[in-house]
Formats: C-alpha cells, structure tokens, sequence
C-alpha cells in the first residue's frame, strides 16, 4: 500500500484496535488461476504471544485451498471513508480528495480442518456478535446434527500477522483551520459515511 508519511500509523496497538473494531475485511490470495479475494469476518486472537487472524470460509469457496502456511495473503479491514469538498477548506486553492482509514495485514493462512478450532472459531465469532444481545442466539441451540452438518461446510483458518500497515487519510497535511472546516464540512452533509468519518477523526485525533 501507497503510504505518505503524513498518513501512516505504525503503532501496533491502534492498528490492533482498528481490525478488532472493522472487523469485516477483504482476504486476497494468489492462486493458479489468477487472484482470488474473499469478503469475511475475521478476529484477532494471540497464539504464542504472536498476533493471529483467525476466520472461516464455506467450504465450497475454493480460496482456502490456497491456505496451505506458505502462501502470502492479504487482508484489508476498511473504515471510515468519504468525500471532502475544497469548499470546506479555510484556505486554497483546494481539489477535491476523499479520505479514509484502511489496515493491510500480510501473513501465511492455514486450513485447520481440526472440529475443536472450528467450533472455538465459530463459537467466538458468534459470542462477539450476539453477546450484547438481550436474548442472544447461541449455537447450543441447534441440534448437534445440523450443528454438525453445518461445521462441516466451512473451512476454519488462521494466519500470524508477519507484517502490517496502516493510513490513516484524515486531511492531516492541511492546516487546522483547514481540518476545522472538513469537520463542519462533514457534519453538515449528514450522510452516514460523512457521519462516520467525522466521528473516526475526532476520535483518532484526541
């Protein structure tokens, strides 16, 4: 990833926090017949003291057939991203440009067809999402054969984070009378997007 001084974030912990938070990424593989990219949630887990991605695809998804711990993969946790008009800048001349945060991960994904990760992957990922619920779904619910059935149509995978980037575009080239006028720029659209970066600028620029 392109990365201007300005823009990159190299602190593992904010990274860390910001995969956990958009937690729904981009996984991107080579394979024989070109690339391949699937679109999945992934969680952050600890292995070894080592950082982890641990994720599932179904089974019929051919991608995991290239997670064999060798074979580089990439995967891309997007945030915030929107429009910023020139006209919202204090000063100029000004283009227009649109800002954004990503993460890129890199590492060696693993197929664990194992059923004891399958169910710790599965398990996690649905108390993450259901455990703030006043009545969550717990997968104690289904029957053990269609729980069984279903575990056997997805492929659980981990991948050690060898290497990993963040940017972070939030107008921090501007002045700040600049990056005051983006924000009221941005607070004034009131479309979701504009919404949620203006909420992300603020909170990673306390």
């Amino acid at each position: 990833m392109y990365v201007p001084g300005s823009f990159a974030v190299s602190d593992e912990k904010i990274l860390e926090s910001f995969i956990e938070r958009y937690d729904f990424a981009t996984l991107t593989s080579s394979s024989s017949s070109g690339l391949v990219a699937s679109h999945i949630p992934i969680m952050l887990r600890r292995s070894a003291g080592k950082a982890v991605l641990v994720g599932h695809v179904a089974r019929a998804n051919s991608h995991w057939r290239q997670f064999d711990g060798s074979a580089e993969t990439l995967a891309i946790f997007h945030g915030p991203h929107a429009y910023v008009s020139p006209s919202w800048y204090a000063t100029g001349p000004a283009v227009p440009t649109w800002n954004y945060s990503a993460v890129h991960v890199y590492g060696k994904p693993l197929a664990r067809e194992d059923g004891d990760f399958t169910a710790a992957a599965l398990r996690d990922l649905v108390a993450r999402h259901e455990g703030a619920r006043a009545k969550p779904w717990r997968m104690e619910d289904l029957a053990v054969d269609l729980y069984e059935k279903l575990a056997r149509a997805v492929v659980a995978f981990e991948m050690p984070i060898d290497r990993i980037e963040g940017q972070f575009k939030l107008g921090q080239n501007r002045s700040q009378d600049d990056r005051l006028g983006m924000l009221k720029g941005l607070d004034a659209e009131g479309s979701p997007d504009a919404d949620a970066l203006a909420e992300f600028i603020r909170s990673a620029t306390r």
